[in-house]
């Protein structure tokens, strides 16, 4: 039985802007940069064997920094763990998507059902890929939700829980399953 670790990416500057990220390729901040080196200094008392990160740029550099931080060289990228697509809210300000799409329902954007079914998809398989390994995965606050939404037959996560930059969701994988041990930690 592996432990599965899944990591909200560090602060950007669109976090602090409130601006809806989605697809858009940002960067971390300087508080991002150091989140993730808290992340990494957190998870230095637990043994890792692979790190798992969405290919965007914050994710990826809060997976490298974990990664160098606790002693793996190589971040493996995977597609599906990209963030939701947010179609045309993408960029907007929570003021002006609340005046614009007072529902939230945003033109152009990735179906609910497909996201969930996408992130639990390819976090299962990757829990079975490295079944007796303990792995991270970095990823996005949408995504995460979403699994944890499904994980927990909705008491948490979209549009309950309001995932912490970095912070860490533990789940372990056993008889097939996923079972969150817990979610939303922040350690800093």
């Amino acid at each position: 039985m592996g432990r599965v670790c899944i990591i909200r990416h560090g602060e950007t500057e669109w976090n602090k802007l409130t601006k809806l990220q989605g697809r858009e390729d940002i960067d971390l901040n300087e508080t991002g940069l150091e989140q993730a080196r808290m992340v990494g200094e957190h998870l230095k008392q637990y043994d890792w064997d692979h790190i798992i990160s969405s290919p965007l740029k914050r994710a990826q550099s809060t997976a490298t920094i974990i990664a160098r931080t606790i002693g793996i060289e190589e971040v493996i990228l995977e597609e599906n763990l990209i963030e939701r697509d947010y179609g045309e809210a993408s960029g907007m300000t929570l003021k002006e998507r609340l005046i614009k799409y007072p529902d939230r329902d945003y033109d152009n954007m990735e179906d609910w059902f497909h996201l969930r079914d996408r992130v639990h998809k390819v976090v299962l398989e990757l829990a079975q890929k490295y079944e007796d390994k303990n792995i991270l995965i970095v990823s996005h606050g949408g995504a995460i939700n979403s699994l944890l939404y499904t994980l927990s037959n909705g008491q948490y996560g979209s549009g309950i829980t309001k995932l912490h930059m970095g912070s860490i969701n533990m789940l372990q994988h056993k008889d097939e399953k996923l079972k969150v041990d817990y979610y939303n930690r922040k350690i800093y």
